[in-house]
């Protein structure tokens, strides 16, 4: 077997054949070696896996020193799984973790923390969970290369490479598929979409010419046309093109703006921080900032700040709580002081795809431009962004000319100018797996995923109601639920709040988000948790366990604040 054998041409399936499941025998001994949302230990323990791992990466290479495992050889360094627990055992882990129903395996089963961090180097069996550094240990240096086995000389194959570093990758990520794993807006991809995306990763179209990708570029405008029409069903000539994801297409949004004369960017102070980021970068001032009531724009103070020369941000699914800001009375604002509007939908732009949340979003097609991001809720692996433009001349500003990519005379003789679809020169096909994905589902299958996960956030907020240790902040808009320990309440409260959060963090039992919010006029916040639900399959039941579980904690927790406070 070649070790740089080519994933295209008329054997590149074939060589796929052969690695893909090796890579995937990797992952599934990996996931089962984690045994839940994230490794256990924190960045100590993480860090210290790595080492552990990279010497036997290192006495792999020493062990091929003479060239068998050397790029352009025809066998692979040793059988696939050498190195490794028996094959059939990693397999037959993967088995159990794949049938098993969400939320089964029990976090409790699996090691503390602190039998984690206090375990010696290499007590473990190969496939337990990796001891972390002890604390009086001086922490490796990070990023030397030197003890990782990361960028050896000589190599050790292909077989034995993929299935190491997949299972390493495997066993030290945080999985989004594990109902555990609810901080971000990180959604668990759908396989169709990852398969899709072997092979265009296999194909390899670069989309900055349309020599290096011919039926990728025309697939990609067809699906941001039907991307177009979604958000603005009723304009004439709307138009989309692919992005990084939210932070670039709020980027786009402001740079359409400027090149409109647009001189000051208004938005709320839910607004994602891109949108600061975004003025800073085209040089523009920094943004007005709106006043709003529980983390929704007001209306009201929109008036005073909108003018012809600005443009203002509203947000459709802020990243802390998931509401949406009122777009029919900011659109009708900005109409009236001659405003640009821009609409940051990068989470709750996919409920355009059902009939039930649609409402939510009206007055979406009133902006001039909008930010969609289908890696936060439409289930394809990052990067996946759209954005959106209610006039598709508008896009002329981001045309650019260069010779060896779009001639002049090529254009004129019909060869499409891609050059001008984005701000990115080379970009990978991110069209195709979002294409095959609505293919599959369509857009009702979406919008339908979208239906179910809200739904559930629904009932897990009235777990949380019902709950006497736990304080809900208010009903979920999409699928994003806060709340708060009771216990949270007494005296170093905040604190408290961030603990739980980092000790179900560092003992690998969930992974939670924090969000600061305004408890009033005057700036202070007040420190919620947060859980973002974007497992289509799961249920609230599947829930019960992680509520219980963090006020469990926050009672442990409280001990040690009173104990020992820190600052949070």
């Amino acid at each position: 077997m070649r070790e740089d054998g080519l994933a295209g041409g008329a054997d590149g399936a074939d060589r796929l054949g052969e690695l893909i499941p090796v890579a995937l025998r990797g992952m599934a001994a990996g996931i089962a070696e984690r045994g839940g949302p994230i490794p256990a230990g924190g960045p100590a323990a993480v860090a210290a896996a790595l080492v552990a791992e990279g010497g036997e990466l290192d006495a792999g290479v020493a062990g091929h020193a003479g060239g068998e495992g050397a790029a352009g050889s025809d066998r692979s360094a040793a059988p696939a799984g050498a190195a490794r627990e028996p094959a059939a055992a990693g397999e037959a882990a993967a088995a159990a973790v794949l049938s098993a129903e969400p939320g089964v395996v029990e976090c409790s089963a699996r090691q503390p923390a602190s039998a984690v961090l206090s375990a010696e180097p290499g007590a473990t069996e190969r496939g337990a969970r990796r001891p972390a550094a002890r604390p009086s240990e001086p922490e490796p240096v990070s990023g030397t290369g030197a003890t990782t086995g990361a960028l050896p000389r000589r190599g050790v194959g292909a077989e034995a490479a993929l299935e190491e570093l997949s299972r390493l990758l495997a066993a030290g990520s945080a999985d989004p598929a594990d109902p555990g794993c609810a901080a971000h807006l990180h959604c668990p991809p759908l396989a169709v979409a990852v398969a899709a995306d072997v092979v265009a990763s296999a194909l390899n179209p670069s989309m900055d010419s349309w020599d290096q990708a011919p039926v990728a570029s025309e697939l990609e405008r067809e699906f941001t046309a039907g991307i177009a029409r979604l958000c603005y069903p009723h304009a004439g000539t709307p138009d989309a093109v692919v992005t990084t994801g939210g932070t670039e297409s709020n980027l786009l949004g402001l740079l359409l703006a400027r090149e409109h004369g647009i001189r000051q960017v208004v938005c709320g102070a839910n607004a994602h921080h891109s949108v600061a980021r975004a003025a800073w970068l085209l040089g523009l001032p920094a943004p007005v900032v709106v006043p709003c009531e529980r983390d929704r724009l007001l209306p009201g103070a929109l008036a005073d700040a909108a003018g012809p020369h600005t443009v203002v941000v509203a947000t459709a699914g802020t990243t802390n709580t998931g509401t949406l800001d009122p777009l029919p009375e900011i659109a009708g604002i900005c109409r009236r002081a001659g405003a640009r509007l821009h609409v940051d939908a990068a989470y709750g732009g996919t409920a355009l795809c059902s009939d039930a949340l649609r409402p939510k979003l009206a007055g979406l097609e009133l902006a001039d431009s909008v930010a969609l991001d289908l890696h936060k809720f439409g289930w394809q692996p990052v990067a996946a962004g759209l954005f959106a433009a209610r006039e598709a001349a508008d896009l002329a500003a981001l045309t650019v000319r260069a010779e060896y990519l779009n001639a002049g005379d090529d254009t004129e003789a019909g060869l499409p100018d891609l050059l001008g679809r984005s701000i990115r020169t080379s970009r990978r096909p991110d069209a195709f797996r979002m294409a095959v994905t609505v293919r599959a589902l369509g857009t009702d299958g979406l919008g339908a995923l979208v239906e179910r996960c809200c739904a559930t956030a629904t009932q897990v907020a009235e777990l949380v109601d019902a709950h006497p240790g736990l304080r809900l902040w208010g009903p979920p808009e999409l699928s994003t639920v806060v709340l708060r320990p009771v216990a949270a309440e007494e005296t170093g409260g905040d604190e408290l709040v961030a603990r739980i959060r980092r000790a179900l963090l560092e003992a690998g039992t969930a992974v939670i988000g924090r969000a600061a919010l305004p408890t009033g006029p005057g700036g202070a916040t007040q420190l919620w948790l947060k859980l973002t639900l974007l497992h289509p399959h799961t249920t609230a039941a599947d829930y019960r366990t992680l509520l219980d579980r963090i006020v469990a904690t926050a009672g442990a927790e409280l001990v040690a604040v009173r104990e020992n406070p820190v600052a949070s």
